[in-house]
């Protein structure tokens, strides 16, 4: 049918084919595959009706929608870098990273309007005020407390937004360039200090142990000269003992045999013979002694000694 040249029919055609259209569209987008660890909130006619858990789901055309999409896994958040005030007047610029996951989907929905930027901005202003009772060189060394506090504030805030705070770390705190430098120079020098008091204690113990070492020298030197002393005189004294013993043994023998018969006679040949060559000696032209008158008095120097001739 024609009305004022226009083809009605195909209008109508166009518009069905229009109306099927978008019904086939709405019913493949009734039906939702929702992944692992992933969860779809559902209003009905603009109002919560619930929550598609992981698995195969069939809505109702023009009155189910979809309009909230969460991913349950844990994710990172990073937290842009803030300016910060310590205790003692330091300014210094600090940034972390917050490991958040979602517990609640209704709650993350509805609880608040974004979650993600709630949490970054209590984490910015949670570390700002416990870094502002802590001076500057506390706050390097107190990371812990301070992640430990901003872990507590999100974790009380979000069991409203259906979140689960597991912990924040501090990337980075960053002083002005001027303290920055103050803090390498004092490192330095307390760097220098530990190395000179090293070196110190190294020389000490060096000087401790050499004098150590000599002492024992000496020590073992003294000692070693003192035994030897001790052998030498041992010697001697077995020396000593060992002449006095034969002389002794020599002297009985002796007198042994000059009290057996004809041992005098025997002992004034012997005497004699020594007299003789002794005599020989004096005629020497570079001997100078001085004797009694009756030297060639054989008899008389014998009679002295007691050595009288058996044969008188």
């Amino acid at each position: 049918m024609l009305i004022n040249g226009i083809d009605t029919d195909f209008i109508v055609m166009v518009i069905w084919g229009a109306i099927f259209a978008i019904f086939v569209l709405k019913l493949f987008q009734s039906i939702r595959l929702v992944p692992t660890k992933s969860a779809y909130i559902v209003e009905r006619l603009g109002k919560y009706h619930n929550t598609l858990d992981a698995g195969f789901h069939a809505l109702i055309p023009f009155v189910d929608k979809v309009a909230y999409i969460h991913d349950l896994k844990e994710e990172t958040i990073d937290v842009p870098p803030q300016e910060c005030f310590s205790s003692d007047e330091v300014n210094v610029e600090v940034d972390g990273v917050i490991y958040i996951s979602v517990t609640d989907p209704v709650k993350a929905s509805y609880g608040i309007t974004d979650y993600r930027y709630a949490a970054i901005q209590l984490a910015q202003t949670t570390t700002r005020s416990v870094i502002g009772t802590l001076d500057l060189d506390r706050t390097f060394e107190e990371r812990d407390l301070i992640s430990a506090k901003v872990v507590e504030v999100l974790d009380e805030a979000g069991s409203m937004w259906g979140i689960r705070v597991h912990r924040y770390e501090i990337k980075n705190i960053t002083p002005p360039e001027t303290v920055k430098n103050a803090m390498e120079m004092q490192v330095n020098a307390e760097r220098e200090r530990r190395a000179l008091l090293a070196k110190s204690e190294g020389d000490k113990q060096s000087k401790i142990n050499r004098s150590e070492g000599v002492m024992a020298e000496t020590i073992n030197r003294s000692e070693g000269e003192m035994q030897r002393r001790i052998n030498e005189a041992e010697g001697k004294a077995q020396e000593i003992l060992t002449i006095a013993k034969a002389t002794s043994e020599s002297i009985e023998r002796l007198a042994v045999v000059i009290s057996s018969e004809g041992g005098q006679s025997a002992l004034r040949m012997q005497l004699g013979e020594q007299y003789m060559k002794q005599l020989d000696g004096l005629s020497k032209p570079d001997s100078r002694i001085v004797l009694p008158g009756n030297l060639v008095n054989f008899e008389y120097w014998m009679d002295s000694i007691g050595l009288k001739d058996d044969k008188k």
